[in-house]
């Protein structure tokens, strides 16, 4: 049965070391799972992270704790709007990219902020990543990045991820004519099927206005809340 998901937003943020407008291959592929979304009429917004002057910290506004410039606040506006987050990387040395890792520690500088129910506040919203390179390593990012935003609150759908590295070492990209990535059956399905189930899970908890906040509430357990468990703190 279709579904109709025109109430959803997405952000993909590309975390490649390219500036704009150089060609990049994470994003050739993050834009496979994107066509899939605005066809289903999702409200897709996408950005280079490395295109944007975001100083290195945790805090919400780097510039009050010395740094010069930080536009991270006006990102976070993006964050906040989007129901989904897709994560972009590149693989260099079997690692996400230095751009993902200061992402993600910006979004975890601001996982302690709750929502209306005194959640943390990503809770009820859907992540996922998409991976590119020409090394071993897919699996190994995805671990590491799905797993760091589930920690801040964000749920993680089935297969989350996906990713193009053709043969291990050395040799074509994702997009480069040579590499025929744009027809690998493989990587097509995992792209489609990652994007769906982003969508699928994105839908449900829209629908049911997120998570109950029975049991999960971090304003209620500073309140004294213990529901059927009994803190030996407050014994």
């Amino acid at each position: 049965m279709k579904s109709d998901f025109s109430n959803l937003k997405a952000l993909y943020i590309n975390c490649t070391l390219k500036a704009s407008p150089r060609m990049s291959h994470t994003e050739a592929l993050m834009n496979v799972s994107m066509d899939i979304m605005k066809a289903e009429n999702v409200s897709v917004e996408y950005l280079r992270f490395v295109d944007h002057e975001v100083a290195y910290g945790v805090y919400h506004d780097m510039t009050e704790h010395g740094a010069k410039k930080d536009v991270w606040p006006t990102l976070w506006k993006k964050v906040q709007e989007a129901d989904i987050l897709v994560i972009g990387t590149p693989i260099w040395l079997g690692e996400k990219s230095s751009v993902a890792t200061k992402l993600i520690e910006r979004l975890y500088g601001e996982s302690g902020k709750r929502n209306d129910k005194g959640q943390y506040y990503f809770y009820g919203k859907v992540g996922g990543c998409i991976i590119t390179g020409n090394e071993d390593g897919i699996k190994h990012v995805a671990m590491g990045t799905l797993y760091a935003l589930q920690h801040i609150g964000y749920s993680i759908p089935p297969q989350a991820d996906c990713g193009w590295i053709g043969e291990a070492g050395p040799g074509p990209s994702y997009n480069d004519p040579e590499s025929n990535a744009k027809d690998n059956d493989f990587t097509n399905r995992n792209t489609t099927f990652m994007t769906y189930n982003l969508l699928h899970l994105a839908q449900m908890l829209s629908k049911q206005g997120g998570y109950p906040a029975y049991g999960n509430s971090r304003s209620a357990w500073d309140d004294g809340t213990r529901w059927n468990f009994e803190n030996p703190e407050y014994r």
